[in-house]
């Protein structure tokens, strides 16, 4: 029986690629005991610790040139503890390739070969495999493990070409998953008791652009489900939010989650222009004002220190971003990427200043949330918590805004819903009894 071990780097989308390849090497493992001759090969256990595993699964992310550093340190740790690893991950050909071609990692395989990750783990060689960035996912993620939540990949790839991202090279052009096998996924997790689903996807707007489909009408076939309590989104392009997507929000406002993450990078439009982005200030504050006016929490990307960033420039859109009804951010800064154009751009802001204009815009969002959640416990709205870990006297889950909510309570509440009517808004949480 081998341990397993995956190590996810990165996004929502690879937390899916993970859970796909553990439902893989779950299922090998049911077909063999079924069998009546079972290969020896196909024992495998999911394991939580990776110095227990036999066998290390990097599933890697290559968004900056910072994660592929990550990496390579990662790799190098992991040889010294004498494990077998794999490799897999959008950081396949910068760092995958280069380790494999070394000797410091057994086996390297691309996303589009994860379905077949149980034969790969029994290779008797060292072996690398590419990826096809024009394959689409045709493998049901039919079981769930350690999870209260399910992320579901409904799309690949993307089509903009923003200049500081790598991802559309490593991923490839936008194209939809199959819809019967994004429901069948959603059915089998449901009838499993799993209640509340998270679409993902690199550029989840994108979908149906490719299969005569729409995003909105498979959210709607995927309220019908049975069993499904709330539906939560991936982050959105807001060049991509149109009259349908908001009136779906409207029809099924008991079910979609009271929170959508629009990634606009940026409030300045120079800014936005050299990032070679789609949207603009002026119709991403109408758009987000008409969210907020819905009840919505709003959360989004900001990049700071991009090149070209000048004292007055994010002075400027410091400004932009408070006039925002923003409850959530993800603000880094600008990180060089080899292989994108912004990484050819002269930078010249120093770190210190990078820090400090990180810091001032987290700040900024912090007080707005603050803000947001001591708003909506005035009004009394109850908040509608599915609780994922119980720590002493406290549980604790996420509500509908995507605020962390702790609960004080003599009872078992883990993986339960649970609705609460009264509840303290205080700096860093939400606090409840009973």
């Amino acid at each position: 029986m081998s341990k397993i071990f995956f190590k996810t780097f990165g996004c929502r989308t690879n937390i899916y690629d993970t859970q796909v390849m553990i439902s893989q090497l779950l299922s090998a493992n049911r077909v063999n005991l079924n069998s009546a001759n079972p290969p020896q090969s196909a024992d495998f256990e999911i394991s939580d610790s990776e110095s227990e595993a036999d066998i290390i699964i990097i599933n890697s992310c290559t968004v900056t040139n910072n994660a592929d550093k990550t990496l390579r340190e990662y790799i190098s740790r992991i040889n010294k503890l004498n494990k077998k690893i794999f490799f897999t991950g959008c950081a396949l050909e910068n760092v995958g390739k280069s380790a494999y071609q070394k000797g410091k990692i057994f086996g390297a395989f691309g996303h589009s070969k994860k379905a077949e990750v149980a034969n790969l783990l029994n290779a008797k060689s060292p072996f690398f495999a590419p990826n096809d960035l024009r394959a689409v996912d045709n493998v049901a993620l039919t079981t769930l493990t350690g999870r209260t939540r399910a992320f579901i990949k409904v799309q690949e790839g993307c089509d903009f070409k923003c200049s500081y991202c790598i991802i559309p090279q490593v991923r490839g052009r936008a194209r939809s998953l199959n819809r019967d096998l994004i429901l069948s996924q959603i059915r089998a997790l449901s009838s499993q008791g799993i209640s509340e689903f998270v679409l993902s996807g690199t550029n989840l707007g994108s979908y149906g652009k490719d299969s005569h489909d729409t995003l909105p009408k498979l959210i709607s076939d995927i309220a019908d489900i049975k069993g499904v309590k709330r539906i939560r989104l991936g982050s959105l392009e807001p060049s991509q939010i149109k009259g349908d997507f908001l009136s779906m929000l409207d029809s099924l406002e008991n079910i979609i989650e009271k929170h959508l993450h629009i990634a606009i990078q940026h409030t300045d439009d120079s800014m936005l222009k050299l990032m070679n982005r789609a949207n603009r200030f002026e119709k991403d504050l109408a758009l987000f004002e008409s969210l907020a006016n819905k009840g919505f929490a709003i959360g989004t990307d900001f990049i700071v220190a991009h090149p070209n960033e000048s004292d007055k420039i994010f002075e400027s859109a410091l400004e932009k971003l408070e006039s925002m009804p923003l409850t959530h951010i993800h603000c880094f800064i600008f990180s060089p990427r080899n292989g994108t154009k912004s990484a050819t751009m002269p930078n010249t802001t120093p770190k210190i200043v990078a820090k400090e204009r990180l810091a001032r815009v987290k700040n900024l969002i912090d007080s707005k949330n603050f803000a947001f959640r001591q708003k909506i416990a005035d009004k009394k709205l109850p908040l509608n918590i599915l609780v994922e870990s119980q720590k002493g006297a406290f549980c604790y889950g996420f509500d509908q805004y995507f605020n962390k909510v702790a609960i004080k309570s003599a009872q078992n509440l883990s993986k339960k819903w649970v609705a609460i009517k009264h509840f303290s808004a205080k700096k860093d949480i939400n606090y409840a009894e009973i």
